[in-house]
């Protein structure tokens, strides 16, 4: 991950000093790495610390050893690669969720739409593909480590029979209700605030990550599969997200059965 000048402008126009302003917010945040190879750790352990003096890396080179740092040293926010020499990555996933809701980003060489999925499913919170952009990685890194300060902010809402709960993440229909992650909770409050009108892909991705990322429509659209479908589950089969082809997502109104449309991606 190459090094970026302060003042500098990456290739998409990001802004290092801007980037830096708006992560730093004073007080020390503990970012767990869970990576193998030495000289990625290090790249992204000097990133990380360059651009926000008050952060505190804690390194594990593997499976085991990066479960035992999540339970110990309580971080923020974990990053964690999937090729580890122990176990899989996966498998860390599932052995800190039994005790801790702390944000993980996976950050892997696996681009296969099939594990970001498989992500997903075991609760991670955001999945980047190497070898991604330094400013890429604090920005993600910014906006899922302020997601529950910030959703806990925003007031519940209600769309008809559907409720959400940001401080919760809990999304309700009637008696029925499922926890989102943070991804999928910025995508449903975003949806349910406009209700029935048009959310543009780049709005979405704005509110999700804070800048756009190359791959970050089709990112999009993993997450909001997996959303729909936590939706369907929780309101017996009501597909209540419309897509619009090259623009965005609305929602529609779940107190009718009989205008839903069928999904469209």
């Amino acid at each position: 991950m190459a090094s970026q000048a302060e003042g500098a402008k990456d290739k998409r126009g990001w802004d290092y000093r801007a980037v830096k302003e708006s992560i730093v917010g004073g007080r020390v945040v503990k970012i767990l790495l869970i990576e193998d190879d030495v000289m990625i750790a290090e790249s992204i352990s000097l990133a990380l610390q360059l651009c926000w003096p008050e952060c505190q890396v804690v390194t594990g080179e593997s499976g085991r050893k990066g479960i035992k740092l999540a339970m110990n040293e309580a971080p923020d926010i974990v990053i964690l690669d999937l090729g580890l020499p122990d176990i899989d990555g996966f498998e860390v996933v599932e052995h800190i969720r039994r005790f801790a809701s702390i944000p993980i980003i996976i950050l892997t060489v696996r681009a296969e739409e099939a594990d970001l999925v498989k992500a997903l499913e075991r609760g991670v919170d955001d999945y980047i593909v190497k070898p991604c952009g330094q400013l890429e990685l604090l920005v993600r890194v910014r906006a899922r480590i302020h997601d529950r300060a910030r959703l806990g902010e925003k007031p519940p809402l209600s769309f008809g029979k559907l409720e959400f709960d940001p401080g919760t993440l809990k999304l309700k229909y009637g008696t029925r209700e499922t926890v989102l992650n943070t991804i999928e909770a910025n995508i449903i409050n975003n949806l349910m605030r406009n209700r029935d009108q048009l959310t543009t892909y780049s709005s979405l991705v704005e509110e999700v990550w804070g800048a756009d990322f190359p791959g970050s429509v089709r990112s999009l659209k993993v997450y909001i599969r997996s959303l729909r479908a936590k939706i369907e589950a929780a309101t017996g089969g009501l597909q209540l997200i419309k897509g619009k082809a090259d623009m965005g997502y609305f929602l529609v109104d779940p107190g009718d059965k009989d205008t839903v449309p069928p999904a469209s991606y």
